[in-house]
């Protein structure tokens, strides 16, 4: 999530979250945010209707789940506490969810293995139906002359 979301959020500024952010460097490495770059945010900003005065002077942060847990305890409020606890809930579920989806498409993988060797099959037999519905084949049994 980017630091303004999680500043609207979190119910303070964009500034104020990120001050917290550069007070306590530790508690954010690079696997917990990280700015993005200058084309990261210009291809954002064209997937959203924005307009073309005002807006950031510096380069948004992107936070991972991580790094929204850790600022819980950097910004120390009620509504941190709160905010922190629904998108805990949130990312818990998409877990599940992802698990669970994993899981069906584990099974979708094995049912379309096991259907493309029936495939194989049928078409066999048709092969063999072709072969004895022939018309061509010779004629079995007695003869007359």
């Amino acid at each position: 999530m980017l630091d303004e979301d999680l500043a609207e959020l979190y119910q303070v500024e964009t500034k104020r979250l990120n001050e917290q952010v550069k007070r306590n460097p530790g508690r954010f490495p690079g696997d917990f945010m990280f700015q993005l770059t200058r084309k990261e945010f210009e291809n954002l900003k064209s997937q959203f209707a924005t307009s073309s005065w005002g807006g950031r002077r510096k380069l948004p942060y992107a936070f991972t789940e991580e790094g929204i847990a850790m600022l819980s305890g950097v910004l120390n409020s009620e509504t941190a506490i709160r905010v922190h606890v629904q998108i805990i809930r949130v990312f818990a579920m998409m877990r599940r969810m992802i698990m669970t989806h994993k899981d069906i498409l584990l099974q979708v993988e094995k049912i379309e293995k096991k259907l493309a060797a029936h495939d194989e099959d049928i078409q066999l037999i048709f092969d063999y139906l072709k072969k004895l519905l022939n018309p061509s084949r010779p004629k079995i049994g007695f003869r007359r002359k």
